[in-house]
């Protein structure tokens, strides 16, 4: 019930003992919200969203004022994901009664984060069920959307191989592949082959993927071309063929190094 339906059911029970009964109600505490979060979120499940200002186990608090607001409950499962549509999020809501009916709509928060409207990020009901779809391709707006609410603020991704400071690097949300391997300190110049680029992406099934794709300064952010980076993801810059003829050279001659050095000692001691 709202406020007002509340006033008149009451003003109705009361009447049956007052002439002229009048109550005037206010919210003293909202009752905690449960809503769902499924599709592309980092934290998918089920969160309980409440003003209390307490965070525990099991439930979210929402740190504005306000009632809790869609983007209040992503913000909350950790953000989106490199895939997400923000062109096409739903949200389902019950309808009261028995039946079990749902209504459905369907919200752009694109527009919410570009133009302000606040239509697209409506308040949430008790039962709410919100669905991040995936999009075919990563949005040009991938980047700049990183630094909203909606994004984490940052992930951990792996690079190997040639790269002048590889090893865990920790870069902003929605990172593209070419400016992962820039934050470790860029290719070895003779080292790495940069056609020879390997990312290695562990999915939510449990399933590896491995793609290759080659580095290009120029190349904005792209599925194809320079993928926008996932928590966790493994990068790997291949040698280039000088780089594998050296290490093949070192291999032989290494441990032949003593040998190498006793020959040289004895032609010594003989020319003395």
């Amino acid at each position: 019930m709202t406020l007002s339906q509340a006033s008149q059911w009451l003003e109705t029970l009361y009447k049956r003992q007052l002439l002229r009964p009048e109550l005037q109600l206010s919210m003293v505490t909202p009752r905690p919200l449960r809503v769902a979060l499924v599709g592309q979120v980092i934290n998918p499940g089920l969160y309980t969203l409440s003003q209390s200002g307490n965070e525990s186990r099991g439930e979210v608090a929402v740190s504005n004022l306000g009632l809790p607001t869609l983007v209040d409950a992503i913000a909350k499962a950790g953000g989106i994901t490199s895939d997400a549509d923000l062109r096409s999020v739903m949200l389902q809501r019950r309808l009261p009664g028995e039946a079990g009916a749902y209504k459905r709509t369907r919200l752009n928060l694109l527009a919410l984060i570009q133009e302000g409207d606040q239509q697209q990020n409506p308040l949430l009901f008790d039962g709410d069920t919100i669905r991040v779809e995936a999009a075919a391709e990563p949005l040009p707006e991938m980047i700049e959307l990183s630094s909203t609410t909606l994004a984490p603020k940052s992930i951990t991704v792996n690079v190997i191989g040639e790269a002048k400071g590889g090893g865990r690097v920790q870069v902003p949300a929605n990172t593209p592949l070419v400016q992962a391997v820039l934050a470790a300190g860029g290719p070895i110049a003779w080292r790495a082959n940069p056609g020879d680029v390997e990312l290695v992406r562990l999915s939510r099934n449990g399933t590896v993927t491995r793609q290759k794709f080659a580095l290009n300064l120029s190349q904005g952010a792209s599925n194809s071309k320079n993928p926008p980076l996932r928590d966790g993801d493994t990068v790997i810059i291949n040698r280039s063929a000088l780089a594998v003829t050296s290490d093949a050279l070192t291999a032989v001659i290494t441990p032949l190094s003593p040998i190498l050095g006793i020959l040289g000692f004895i032609e010594v001691v003989n020319n003395r």
